[in-house]
């Protein structure tokens, strides 16, 4: 069943063209992934699929229906945690529920649930500055997940964290992924963690950002473990070579930025 249709979508921003005849489809339970180069429109896509913005031209839809604007169906994390510091991770993720204008109860124990998913249940009256950076981030996860959205939208949510705490936030989410069944439209500029991560990794080309390739991942370790399967699934033949694709694919996509600008104008 498609959840995402994207239908020849661009976007101009400034007189400058951002992304350009987009097109693509994201499957229910998918875990998708967009992989390219700063300055590509990755993040100005996400804001489209969230609704902060609107396409130029083009359509972009939901279960059938147009996305006109933000909405509960879809949850965001962004790279920074967006949380407030004087709300404990109880409070943060009971902030959308909030908005719902759910009971104190109902959120306290819907807060308490994503907490315990993303593995911070006796962290709930910790305030963010008393956390991690990766405990952080899992609040902006469990914030999302407790308003129990039918899409995840994550723009390089792991890209500010060190590679051990970035590891494992990865083997968490594909088990959250795996047990909840969500769609998930993942941004990163890594290539590794787009293999890791994704069932399909689109390369998005220098801006203006169009699909220039969809690879689909075939990973037997991975999608057999629970977690993931770390550091024997990243050292697999198989992970290699769809890395060495999609860095292929990524370079043969550079050219010299006057050049290409010249040509959008």
């Amino acid at each position: 069943m498609t959840k995402l249709v994207l239908d020849k979508v661009a976007k101009r921003h400034d007189g400058f063209l951002a992304l350009d005849e987009l097109s693509f489809e994201v499957a229910a339970g998918e875990f998708f992934v967009l992989v390219g180069p700063s300055g590509c429109g990755k993040s100005t896509l996400l804001d489209l699929l969230s609704g902060l913005l609107a396409p130029t031209s083009g359509a972009l839809s939901l279960n059938g229906e147009a996305i006109t604007g933000p909405g509960l169906d879809r949850g965001v994390t962004f790279q920074q945690y967006a949380l407030l510091p004087w709300r404990t991770a109880r409070g943060n993720v009971e902030l959308g529920l909030e908005a719902k204008k759910l009971p104190r109860r109902q959120r306290r124990d819907l807060a308490l649930q994503a907490l315990r998913t993303v593995g911070l249940a006796d962290s709930a009256d910790r305030y963010p500055g008393q956390l991690s950076g990766g405990m952080r981030q899992r609040v902006a996860i469990a914030r999302s997940l407790a308003l129990d959205p039918e899409v995840l939208l994550m723009d390089e949510p792991f890209g500010a964290l060190d590679a051990q705490t970035r590891e494992g936030l990865q083997d968490q989410l594909l088990t959250i992924q795996r047990t909840s069944g969500k769609t998930i439209v993942f941004i990163t500029h890594d290539i590794e963690e787009a293999v890791y991560l994704g069932n399909r990794v689109a390369v998005l080309t220098p801006r203006p950002g169009r699909i220039k390739q969809i690879f689909d991942i075939r990973l037997p370790q991975r999608d057999r473990e629970a977690s993931g399967g770390g550091e024997a699934v990243r050292s697999s033949a198989e992970f290699v070579r769809h890395r060495h694709e999609i860095w292929l694919a990524l370079r043969e996509g550079q050219e010299p930025s006057q050049e290409r600008e010249a040509r959008v104008a």
